[in-house]
């Protein structure tokens, strides 16, 4: 970790999303040999939120969300992304804090063999690219990002730089991608990034699937 940076504690995490998402643009996430800085967050809270995993309680895949704070959920998408999120708020209430874009600050050699020709401002830029620039996939599910540091070479670090983001630069928004109730931008604002960053995603709204009728 570097030094002018402070890993972030499990009481950090343990407040609800929608403090916790907006105060974690600008802080860094490292794993596997690559840094970024965060410049777009999405929150989901449980059970009371349509656009979430958990929003009909607990499965196999979410569990991970209904533990304490400080837990990694990974979840599989679009055939070949996986998407990261920082779980967050009390035990139960399977609130987290979804990695959207990102810069990679360090590990540039190591992010650009992860992501092939892309240009550098896409390596993070949306959910699916930011998991794999950070090697985050099903075997990360479930680690503590809270645990003190063993030294492990691929540990996953949360940290905070001493210069934090201007509070005025934070913009809010739909959720990119979530249809239904939960795709709502009067009721879920709940897409935070930072003003003017070129890696900030751009904003589709969901599509509601429906099943084609047989003839």
């Amino acid at each position: 970790m570097e030094p002018d940076c402070e890993r972030l504690p499990r009481d950090f995490f343990a407040r609800p999303v929608l403090e916790v998402a907006p105060d974690l643009l600008g802080c860094r996430v490292s794993h596997a040999g690559v840094t970024v800085r965060l410049t777009e967050v999405e929150a989901y809270a449980g059970m009371v939120d349509p656009g979430s995993h958990a929003y009909r309680g607990p499965t196999p895949r979410t569990q991970v969300m209904f533990g304490p704070a400080g837990f990694l959920y990974v979840y599989f998408t679009y055939g070949n992304h996986w998407c990261a999120n920082l779980v967050c708020g009390h035990e139960g209430s399977a609130e987290a804090v979804l990695l959207r874009g990102a810069e990679v600050i360090d590990g540039f050699d190591v992010a650009r063999e992860r992501r092939g020709n892309a240009r550098e401002r896409d390596w993070c830029r949306g959910p699916g690219r930011l998991g794999q620039t950070l090697a985050l996939g099903r075997d990360e599910t479930g680690r503590d990002f809270c645990r003190p540091p063993l030294g492990d070479p691929v540990d996953l670090v949360v940290s905070r730089p001493q210069c934090e983001v201007d509070r005025s630069a934070v913009r809010t928004g739909p959720r990119v991608g979530v249809s239904g109730p939960g795709g709502d931008a009067e009721r879920f604002p709940w897409r935070f990034w930072i003003d003017g960053e070129p890696t900030v995603s751009t904003y589709r709204p969901g599509v509601v699937r429906t099943r084609a009728r047989s003839r």
